[in-house]
């Protein structure tokens, strides 16, 4: 079943009816769906695909060989090509100037057994395929090759000034798609059936990479799929997160310890430095590879710049790896043990789940904010989105604000507070926020918006609900645009 990737399909497709020689670097770290894009891309269009494998180079090329034999409709294949140029020249020569989609997929795994290969593309790309009607799409699952080697760019986070002219590939792509795993609405798209408060525990849970969504069991509660998949040695996402980092990463140990420790809390470089024992300066180099793969994301509280922030930390932003590293890592042991049921239990208790759950409640907030900020649903236009956190001087302690949305240029600003609570005091909480105001005077303009996992009382909302302020709770986070 393929659902979503609309905006990815529509440049694609945009690319298409353009014709005239395409190139379109898909990449993305394992499971996101780069392979069944493409295929759904190339669906009804005359198409060759062919995905290289982790195997020789002779392999890889006889492989290719018999595919391009058998697109061109050869009843037996004559044999292997003597080498990549020829093959790919061949290809060309024999479409004419017919339109075909041809998916390169998994190109590392090609390349890195004929290092030669990237310069053998991008050679029979300036002689032969630019001025044929060949939509080239080549994907790939490491993205520091992909980054590097295809792209033209610095690997994964690292600054290496002047890389990308040097390679052969720089500057052939047409477009470049750098697929992610699926936002909270896309992610419900692959649980139908589910209650809008199932899909907030769901996305929480298992994240949005359309692969683990794949293996959720319909027929099963969250508790269910959560034991089998994660609870148990033969489950699909026991050891996931550690192969992914053993595929992409020469140091997966490291890598793995730094998510660790920011799992449990201690969120800033220099103390993340200290509970696992490297140097700190190198913990730049780390952190912006895991932010490069979309594991870890830096953040700093709303109005403070990113880069230079001192209160900027350090949060995992993948669903899925915080959960693992929240729950699954510290007591894998059990697991080995066959004792996964247990620990299962403990994970799944009312309280730990509900405060999981609800710290990505307020992340699917933000994107929710950011979202009906571009629909204009919301009573202020704001142009900058983010939460806040520090002391307060107003209120004299430490406070913070899940969700904000201003426009310093106007002086308007949305503040958002987030309860994943059976029932909540409305009362209490409008009060609260009404109070954060303080916590930005250099805005003079205020709406206030608060998310709930319930609905709000109808007689509760008549008595708040207007233009500067607006419940919204987890059946409207799903509610489509108009």
């Amino acid at each position: 079943m393929f659902v979503g990737r609309d905006h990815e399909l529509s440049e694609l497709e945009r690319l298409y009816r353009k014709g005239g020689f395409q190139m379109v670097v898909l990449y993305g770290r394992r499971r996101v769906g780069k392979t069944t894009l493409a295929l759904e891309f190339a669906r009804d269009k005359p198409q060759l695909v062919y995905t290289a494998k982790i195997q020789s180079d002779v392999l890889n090329l006889a492989d290719f060989s018999r595919e391009v034999y058998r697109f061109l409709g050869f009843p037996v294949s004559p044999g292997p090509f003597a080498t990549w140029e020829d093959a790919l020249v061949y290809l060309a020569q024999s479409v004419g100037n017919r339109q075909l989609v041809f998916v390169f997929d998994e190109f590392p795994y090609a390349a890195q057994k004929c290092p030669a290969l990237v310069s053998t593309l991008q050679v029979v790309i300036d002689c032969v395929f630019s001025k044929t009607n060949i939509f080239l799409i080549v994907t790939g699952s490491n993205q520091g090759f992909m980054e590097e080697k295809v792209l033209g760019g610095s690997k994964l986070g690292q600054d290496e000034s002047g890389l990308g002219e040097k390679n052969p590939l720089f500057g052939r792509r047409t477009s470049q798609i750098h697929l992610m795993p699926f936002g909270y609405r896309e992610a419900a798209l692959m649980l139908p059936g589910r209650s809008p408060v199932e899909l907030v525990e769901f996305y929480a849970c298992f994240g949005g990479t359309p692969y683990y969504l794949s293996a959720v069991d319909q027929d099963e509660s969250l508790g269910e799929n959560i034991e089998r998949l994660y609870f148990r040695k033969e489950g699909l996402l026991f050891e996931e997160p550690l192969m992914l980092l053993r595929q992409e990463l020469r140091e997966p140990s490291v890598y793995s310890s730094i998510l660790s420790s920011i799992a449990a809390g201690t969120n800033r470089s220099t103390r993340i430095a200290d509970r696992i024992g490297i140097d700190s300066t190198a913990m730049g180099k780390y952190l912006g590879v895991l932010r490069s793969l979309g594991l870890v994301e830096r953040v700093a509280p709303y109005g403070e710049n990113v880069k230079t922030s001192k209160r900027a930390v350090y949060r995992i932003s993948d669903p899925c790896f915080a959960y693992w590293y929240r729950f699954i890592e510290p007591t894998s042991d059990m697991v080995e043990q066959n004792a996964g049921k247990l620990a299962a239990a403990e994970a799944l208790c009312d309280e730990r789940l509900s405060t999981y759950v609800g710290h990505w409640f307020e992340a699917i907030a933000r994107s929710w904010t950011v979202e009906a900020a571009v629909h204009r649903a919301l009573p202020v236009a704001p142009v900058r989105f983010g939460s806040w956190w520090g002391t307060s001087n107003a209120l004299r302690s430490q406070d913070d604000v899940d969700v904000v949305a201003g426009n310093p240029r106007t002086k308007e600003v949305l503040l958002g507070e987030c309860k994943w609570r059976e029932s909540v005091d409305v009362a209490r909480m409008v009060e609260k926020q009404r109070e954060r105001t303080a916590l930005f005077p250099e805005y003079g303009d205020f709406a206030l918006v608060f998310f709930t996992k319930r609905p709000v009382e109808a007689s509760v909302r008549k008595r708040y609900e207007g233009n500067r302020m607006m419940f919204i709770d987890a059946e409207r986070l799903y509610v489509p645009w108009e």
